[in-house]
């Protein structure tokens, strides 16, 4: 049979020979490939371009990013290095590992998860399934605090909740002479924010295990930092996408998600000095019934900030001076 195709010479074509000459095209008289098979496409499934599984996991996945980052997590560089490298081959060991993160990925499994790994503020926390994956909306929360945390003051800091460690390390990195105090119920979230605080040599922070302020005994602090639970129950996102694979006890506070909120902000007072805040992250649609928590409970200069979005993200109150 006569191919009339170009393709490689390879030791199929070359029976006998027991020689395998690559990159050499040109049009034998063979069997290798059948007049209906494209010889490009063979070759590339062989030995796939970073370019082309690239642009398959991006239409498995429907999103371009996460397959980059996924890829960069296995390959260990960086995006620039990616781009630079788009039609060198995978490897057949990454390749099947890569594959095997994509499929778990298609099934809502986060990247953070994935990777053990997730950027937040200037940090690279180590997450796990034992912690929420740190959201970009909530470096408003740290953002907000800072700015009521002098640079060079000993203050007194509280982080209620603090699962990877994510807000309490932001604030002990940027603020070095602040002492703050992180509280978590779960005992294997405490371990990775411990870890977090070892691996980011950030000395100043110090974990207990407590529900909210159980922990706290008689301290005072200068600012009261959390980001609660606050979806309710029932509610449809937590049968999608991340949510799926988070743990449910960092996510669902009762019928309206504002259980957690009501607890923050009954017994936040007991715990603030005087001129102290409470700063609580919310659902973008709890701006208004978390103002009302905040005045009845007795703060004063009660304020609710919008994120990138413009979507109301975290309110917060101050305890007067008596």
């Amino acid at each position: 049979m006569t191919c009339n195709r170009w393709h490689k010479v390879d030791a199929r074509c070359m029976p006998g020979t027991g020689v395998r000459v690559h990159c050499q095209w040109q049009r034998p008289q063979c069997r290798a490939f059948p007049s209906t098979a494209d010889p490009m496409q063979q070759d590339m499934a062989q030995t796939p371009k970073i370019r082309d599984v690239l642009a398959a996991a991006s239409r498995s996945l429907g999103a371009r990013n996460d397959a980059e980052y996924l890829l960069m997590h296995v390959l260990e560089v960086d995006r620039e290095w990616l781009f630079a490298h788009a039609l060198e081959t995978l490897d057949p060991a990454s390749a099947t590992r890569y594959a095997a993160m994509v499929a778990r990925r298609a099934e809502g499994v986060p990247v953070a998860y994935l990777t053990g790994r997730r950027g937040f503020w200037s940090l690279d926390l180590t997450v796990t399934p034992a912690t929420l994956v740190p959201r970009p909306e909530t470096e408003l929360l740290v953002e907000l605090a800072l700015e009521r945390l002098a640079p060079d003051t000993p203050l007194e800091v509280a982080d209620l909740g603090t699962g990877s460690g994510a807000i309490a390390l932001a604030l002990a990195h940027e603020r070095p002479h602040a002492r703050v105090l992180a509280t978590d119920r779960s005992v294997e979230a405490l371990a990775v924010a411990q870890a977090n605080a070892r691996r980011l040599r950030i000395g100043n922070v110090r974990f207990v295990s407590g529900d909210w302020f159980a922990p706290l005994g008689r301290r005072r602090f200068d600012v009261i930092v959390s980001n609660p639970p606050y979806v309710a129950e029932g509610d449809p996102h937590l049968a999608r996408g991340d949510p799926r694979h988070e743990p449910r006890q960092a996510l669902v506070a009762g019928a309206d998600g504002l259980d957690a909120v009501r607890v923050l902000a009954v017994q936040a007072g007991e715990y603030l000095a005087d001129g102290g805040w409470l700063l609580v992250e919310h659902g973008y649609d709890q701006g208004a019934p978390v103002r009302e928590l905040l005045h009845k409970a007795g703060f004063v200069d009660v304020f609710t900030a919008r994120d990138l979005e413009a979507r109301e993200r975290v309110s917060g109150g101050c305890k007067g001076v008596k």
